[in-house]
């Protein structure tokens, strides 16, 4: 029996088989509070691949709801999603998303490109534009050297670099002057590493540990999560060694000045009684 057959889908259009989720069969509801919500992702393509990265704080307005939450997303071998956004509307389409592609391959005997796959997520979230559905992904794959932003109203962005979510701005900061095409693989890992740790260190919603990917066409290695508390001991202790040898540079500076001048005022015919 075909997947389709269990699923109860057929070969039909997209928009026919998503009928169950269109927005007139179930008219929206005012929500008791606003939603607040924060997160930074990251991708970014060089010569050996795709880099992407995620912290792992869930939080709701003030509130860390889970200090563990994954929010890169494998979809296949060799499709990644990051997502920013409603972590409930995020998976949902997550999972929307990673059926069509499977349908697809089986009806087609071929995988869906990175290009279908973006184009075929921005379709389906179209019709929800102007709700309350909050979904940001960026798509991560190797079969084109470029990545794809997908927002939960349609709109489908290319390029070679992203961040999303309330940290972002942070991680453009680090990222925008260091990202190349020539980064070798840990220097291109060390890069997103800082760039989730600068935008945790200002972003109250971000935070917690660093998921890191790497996505080349033999597909994904996912790397140990850290936790950033340790990542930023490491810069502390770098900061205060920094610190401290520059503190003996000017003590000696300043003790050899203080030899030189007490041996010119020796000369003069004047005792000195400085400290040594």
């Amino acid at each position: 029996m075909a997947l389709q057959d269990v699923s109860g889908f057929q070969d039909t259009p997209i928009h026919t088989s998503l009928s169950s989720l269109s927005t007139s069969s179930s008219p929206p509801t005012r929500r008791p509070f606003p939603l607040s919500h924060g997160t930074t992702t990251l991708a970014f393509v060089f010569q050996g691949g795709v880099i992407a990265a995620a912290d792992t704080r869930a939080s709701c307005s003030g509130l860390v709801a889970c200090p563990s939450a994954q929010k890169i997303l494998p979809i296949h071998s060799h499709l990644l999603v990051t997502t920013s956004g409603s972590g409930a509307d995020c998976m949902l389409w997550e999972r929307i998303l990673a059926r069509e592609i499977r349908l697809y391959q089986l009806r087609h005997g071929r995988r869906l490109s990175i290009t279908g796959s973006a184009k075929l997520l921005s379709h389906m979230l179209h019709p929800f534009k102007g709700t309350d559905v909050c979904v940001a992904a960026t798509l991560c794959g190797w079969d084109v050297e470029e990545l794809f932003y997908v927002c939960s109203d349609g709109t489908r962005l290319q390029g070679e670099l992203f961040s999303v979510g309330s940290g972002s701005p942070y991680a453009y900061g680090v990222l925008d002057g260091e990202v190349r095409w020539s980064l070798n693989e840990e220097e291109a890992i060390s890069l997103a590493r800082e760039a989730v740790y600068r935008a945790t260190h200002r972003d109250a919603y971000s935070g917690n540990c660093v998921d890191l990917f790497h996505i080349t066409a033999q597909g994904y290695c996912r790397r140990d999560r850290e936790d950033l508390r340790e990542e930023y001991h490491r810069k502390r202790e770098r900061k205060d060694a920094g610190s401290h040898a520059t503190s003996l540079v000017l003590t000696l500076g300043v003790g050899k000045r203080r030899s030189v001048e007490r041996e010119k005022i020796q000369r003069g015919g004047v005792k000195w009684h400085g400290v040594e």
